[in-house]
């Protein structure tokens, strides 16, 4: 199953690597094929200096967590996806979080599934009738069943 993760989700995997989240990640190779878009790249590097703080990691841990993190990650360029879909991922997102739209329009493109942390788009996505938005917990029980 292809499933497009979000930046919050990354976040919270650098902040704790050995959590539920790193473990979906990188030892759910025979459930799940991760995919993200670039700007997720865009905003971690732009919290950067945040993460380093909450998590205590030194430049080094942070680099090495990135790196093991980012290599379970598949990227999507945005400017592959037609504008067709970028319209309807802005008809869902429009009222619950613009800056999530290139998440929706690449799990919409990809015909996958959008793993995000954030309740409020998850919630507000299921409102919408859109079926494949997982959170963490979702994860974890599709993952059990394969």
């Amino acid at each position: 199953m292809k499933i497009v993760v979000d930046t919050n989700i990354i976040f919270s995997g650098l902040l704790n690597t050995n959590g539920a989240i790193g473990e979906l990640l990188i030892n759910s190779k025979n459930s799940f094929e991760f995919y993200s878009c670039n700007y997720m790249r865009f905003e971690i590097e732009k919290h950067r200096e945040k993460i380093k703080k909450i998590s205590k990691l030194s430049d080094l841990q942070l680099a090495d967590a990135e790196f093991h993190l980012f290599s379970r990650l598949k990227f999507v360029n945005e400017d592959l996806i037609p504008k067709a879909v970028w319209e309807k991922a802005v008809k869902l997102t429009n009222d619950i979080d613009l800056d999530d739209t290139d998440f929706v329009a690449l799990a919409i493109y990809l015909k996958g599934g959008l793993w995000t942390g954030d309740k409020e788009l998850y919630n507000g996505l299921k409102r919408k009738k859109f079926k494949k938005v997982f959170n963490t917990a979702d994860l974890n029980n599709l993952n059990n069943l394969f």
